[in-house]
């Protein structure tokens, strides 16, 4: 079965090509809160609940798409997180960040699902939806791409006018794969998928994520990492027609002990 919106994506990233062009081009790059040994974004856990969310992150949108995620702040057993309520919809909430992966490559964050996606599947179109999405944006060198994504990338950059992340990591909370499986994105092989929890078993329940991002970046690409360009929290149900309801912890990079 092929997605409901077929139109979107195309083979390209899907939140590299559209939705991050509004993030790299609207605002300039952000200096986070840092030190040697660590580098947090910009949080959720100092707003007050509503839908007044940290002006450093930025609804991205996809055209494509009729129906938008809702994101907003709410009160979790006193501390304030981020919510996102997906429906028959996608969208993400991205921020525009340079970060040292070679420093700082442990990323850090606390997730939560009501539910897995039904349908979810890293292997086909129709089932790019997932409960959960956390992605880590790259700044690839253009000598490192192949002549034809260096063709569509310089095309896309020159239509939009701004710096596109040439490649990403993408962590999901999935359906169809065990924790630990990855593989490439069914839209592109520049974003590389990486399931991180899956299933409903700890649905309702806050996990702890720690990820080495130049790791899993030199699995996936190869050497050297190149630096990180953005990151983007979402949610998606457009193609398999669900509901869930994802909520995130401030997030951070941090040296290896």
């Amino acid at each position: 079965m092929e997605p409901r919106n077929p139109g979107r994506r195309r083979a390209a990233l899907a939140l590299l090509t559209t939705p991050l062009i509004g993030v790299v081009g609207g605002f300039s790059v952000l200096l986070a809160r840092a030190d040697f040994r660590r580098v947090v974004l910009p949080g959720f856990s100092g707003g007050l609940p509503g839908n007044h969310l940290p002006k450093e992150w930025l609804h991205q949108t996809l055209p494509s798409v009729e129906r938008p995620n809702r994101f907003d702040l709410l009160a979790d057993d006193g501390i304030t997180v981020l919510r996102v309520i997906s429906d028959h919809s996608a969208s993400s909430l991205a921020i525009a960040q340079r970060i040292d992966p070679t420093a700082t490559p442990l990323l850090r964050w606390r997730w939560w699902v009501s539910n897995a996606v039904a349908g979810s599947d890293l292997r086909r179109k129709a089932g790019d939806d997932y409960a959960a999405r956390v992605y880590v944006l790259f700044d690839l060198p253009a000598e490192r791409l192949s002549v034809s994504d260096r063709m569509r990338i310089a095309a896309a950059r020159l239509l939009y006018g701004a710096e596109l992340p040439a490649a990403a990591l993408c962590y999901v909370w999935g359906t169809a794969q065990a924790a630990g499986e990855s593989g490439w994105n069914a839209y592109s092989d520049r974003l590389r998928m990486i399931v991180v929890d899956s299933g409903n078993a700890h649905a309702g329940q806050w996990q702890a994520v720690v990820r080495d991002v130049a790791a899993d970046f030199r699995a996936a690409f190869g050497d050297p990492v190149p630096t990180i360009s953005g990151v983007a929290l979402a949610a998606d149900t457009d193609n398999t027609g669900g509901r869930v309801e994802a909520r995130f912890s401030d997030l951070w990079f941090e040296a290896r002990p």
